[in-house]
């Protein structure tokens, strides 16, 4: 048994690696990023949860400023911006980044509990813990304000309340807590991610499957248990989510947007820039099954890949995969497989653009403690049965031996990609310097990134339409944008980055709406637009 005082010790040691590896992030780098951030700067600053520009016209209101969160959630803004009101430092990102160390250290050592209760000893809570630490090409986007942490922590939370719902060992006397804490944490997890709601769907699941498969009781106390299991837990859920949901009511008319569930008609992650935004079963099916097959094809094909390299560290993957075959049949395990399983089917075959392109790298940020165990007790499975064949191994010195080895070989993964990694600036480019200097204060661009944008400049603004350049005085008039700016132009007249290749032929025949406006830039197009 572990003690409390080595417990303790490991708690200060999660709290210090997830101090560092926070802290390895100083400023946003992506899109994601800006937008979780600004929207947490704006609530600290007075203006409430909103959004100054569009990064895509899914559900978008008719005039800037908007709502904020109508596509992504808002838990991740949330915690950065208390972070900020709690050390009275608005806009500061090692503020905002003050739940991220706490989440951080909690998912670890839920890696260091799941080792010890899955592996019975001290070098399982250790190898796992470590092995959640050293968590290779997730290190690098821990401290991002972005949904991979508060993700990790109350996703990897809410498998474990479920797994103790329904694990047949624990006494019963605790059950409806562990029912409770299910529902909270499943609330949480979708207030981090829209894809979060999969943890209710879990829950509902493992207790059907408790109803069906549990024999050791009276089908009428099953079906008690079951019925009461389902409603105690959906009421945590919601009495969590109300809130967000009445906010949600009050301003666009419905608890959760639904815009977001059009991206499962994309036949090309592009989709999400389109004007007006209209995929539908039909422009899917236009062509028959050749693009929702090719579009399934492309997210199995990266998604697995994404699954080895990323979720499994490549030497690890096997292991896990077979930790978690021969213990399959484990009830506390259940809940774990069954959203493994149903996330990475989702982000493959339901939403297949969204998954491959990010999605299924946040959502399986709630694995990683999981994965580790799983991964140590598969490595144990391998030398146990290598072990019955050569005689002449010591199966304990080599569990200890192999399990050091690989936590190893994540530390020098995850050294290698974070030294390999640029840091950040917070600084603004040359380019936004340029812009801040010569238009006015109140100038709303047309951009690539308005997110970036405004973070560096303050300037409001909308997203390059993934459309032929004719849309482009439509928008301007309903958002009272007056520039278009075109970023990274090479020399063959092409842009480089997401929507815009339908904009090419702005750069050698410009519209007679858009007057070119000089810039010291060689690599980018600023242009006015006319009434």
């Amino acid at each position: 048994m572990i003690g409390i005082r080595e417990r303790l010790a490991f708690a200060v040691i999660a709290l210090v690696g997830a101090f560092f590896i926070i802290r390895l992030v100083t400023a946003p780098t992506y899109t994601d990023a800006y937008y979780h951030l600004n929207a947490a700067n704006r609530f600290v600053t007075g203006q409430g949860l909103t959004d100054p520009y569009l990064w895509t016209y899914i559900a978008a209101p008719d005039q800037l400023p908007v709502p904020s969160h109508l596509y992504w959630m808002p838990f991740t803004s949330l915690t950065a911006a208390l972070g900020m009101v709690l050390w009275n430092a608005p806009q500061n990102y090692a503020a905002a980044q003050f739940f991220l160390v706490l989440m951080l250290a909690g998912t670890i050592y839920i890696g260091f509990y799941l080792g010890e209760r899955l592996g019975q000893s001290r070098r399982h809570a250790w190898s796992v813990g470590l092995l959640t630490l050293f968590s290779g090409y997730f290190a690098r986007f821990w401290g991002a304000i972005d949904t991979f942490t508060p993700f990790a922590f109350v996703g990897a939370l809410a498998l474990l309340f479920l797994g103790f719902s329904v694990d047949e060992s624990l006494p019963r006397r605790r059950w409806l807590i562990w029912i409770i804490l299910s529902g909270v944490f499943a609330a949480l997890a979708h207030l981090t991610r829209a894809d979060g709601v999969l943890f209710l769907l879990v829950g509902w699941s493992v207790l059907i499957w408790s109803l069906l498969f549990h024999h050791q009781s009276s089908f009428k106390d099953r079906l008690f248990r079951c019925l009461v299991g389902i409603l105690v837990m959906t009421f945590a859920y919601l009495l969590t989510m109300t809130p967000w949901f009445i906010r949600n009511i009050n301003l666009v008319g419905s608890p959760l947007p639904v815009g977001g569930t059009q991206t499962i008609w994309f036949t090309s992650y592009d989709d999400i820039f389109n004007y007006p935004p209209d995929s539908s079963p039909a422009t899917l099916f236009a062509n028959g099954l050749t693009d929702f097959l090719a579009s399934r094809w492309l997210a199995l094909t990266n998604n697995l890949g994404t699954f080895i390299a990323v979720e499994g560290l490549i030497v690890m993957t096997p292991l896990m995969l077979i930790g978690l075959w021969r213990r399959r049949h484990q009830s506390f395990l259940r809940p774990f497989w069954i959203y493994a399983l149903g996330m990475h089917l989702a982000m493959t075959f339901v939403f297949p653009f969204p998954g491959y392109r990010g999605g299924l790298f946040h959502s399986a940020a709630a694995l990683v403690p999981w994965w580790a165990a799983l991964g140590i007790l598969g490595l144990d499975d391998v030398i146990e049965w290598v072990s019955k064949r050569r005689r002449r191994w010591n199966a304990r010195t080599a569990k200890r031996f192999f399990s050091g080895a690989l936590v190893l070989i994540a530390l020098a993964l995850t050294f290698a990609l974070n030294m390999a990694s640029p840091r950040a600036s917070s600084a603004p480019t040359t380019l936004y310097q340029i812009l801040k200097d010569q238009l006015p204060a109140d100038a709303r661009l047309m951009v690539n990134d308005p997110a970036q944008l405004y973070y560096f400049t303050g300037f409001q603004g909308v997203v390059l339409p993934n459309e032929e350049p004719d849309v482009i005085p439509e928008i301007a008039n309903r958002y009272g944008v007056r520039y278009l700016l075109l970023e990274q132009v090479s020399d063959d007249g092409t842009v480089s980055g997401a929507a815009t290749s339908k904009l090419w032929s702005i750069l050698t025949s410009p519209p007679d709406f858009l007057l070119p406006i000089p810039l010291p830039l060689s690599d980018v197009r600023l242009y006015e637009i006319l009434d």
